[in-house]
């Protein structure tokens, strides 16, 4: 009973096994005021995009911060146009699996960002986050000006110098040209699949420790 268990688990420890295709979820996010109809409320918002391991597990993190308004999933720094997840789970299309985080910079800042990106995922591994291997899961900040590129790096150098991590950091840090919205399924995975067992034993662990760390980051 015991080895059935842990075969059972240990197949859904791979982002790129899982694949379900039947869900549908829209990407629009609606603004809405205390009566319930639509916000005449403007804010002035920022744009951060990120690659460090597979989106389901990022989008879920991210998507707690108090300030993020919108976690989507997708695809930046490759050459192929449109790309389709199977597309990229080959390897040769140049994307990483991302997460292009809408944010309000009066509520959280772009450095706060990048405490939890360090933090919530290995640097270091090179086209590798725990069981998911390629270059589409490589640690990777597409800055979106040069104030992002500056801190970025700045926060890198600074973290390889204190000897935070055990090795090198090998994040890519380049400049933002394109990101691709994954297919539907993939948005929201953690909220519309929470009892998948890929859930169950890889993200929710990962979300506890995170919530943990960041208490006073997230969102009330």
């Amino acid at each position: 009973m015991l080895t059935s268990v842990i075969v059972s688990v240990s197949a859904f420890l791979s982002c790129a096994q899982q694949e379900n295709p039947n869900t549908s979820m829209s990407n629009s996010v609606t603004s809405t005021s205390a009566s319930g109809g639509p916000s005449s409320t403007s804010i002035n918002t920022d744009t951060a995009t990120f690659a460090n391991g597979c989106f389901w597990c990022t989008e879920a993190i991210f998507q707690q911060l108090e300030g993020v308004l919108k976690v989507s999933s997708g695809y930046s720094g490759g050459h192929v146009v449109n790309p389709t997840y199977k597309e990229v789970c080959t390897g040769t299309t140049g994307h990483a699996e991302c997460i292009q985080i809408i944010y309000d910079p009066l509520k959280i800042s772009f450095d706060e960002l990048l405490e939890v990106f360090w933090q919530t995922h290995d640097p270091t591994t090179l086209n590798k986050q725990g069981n998911d291997e390629g270059p589409q899961y490589r640690s990777a900040v597409f800055y979106h000006t040069a104030e992002q590129k500056v801190k970025a790096d700045k926060y890198k150098t600074e973290l390889d110098k204190s000897g935070a991590f055990r090795a090198p950091l090998v994040t890519e840090v380049s400049p933002f040209t394109s990101f691709y919205v994954a297919e539907n399924y993939h948005q929201d995975y953690y909220n519309t699949n929470g009892s998948q067992p890929y859930c169950t034993y890889v993200i929710r662990p990962k979300l506890e420790k995170f919530q943990k760390v960041f208490k006073s980051k997230l969102k009330h």
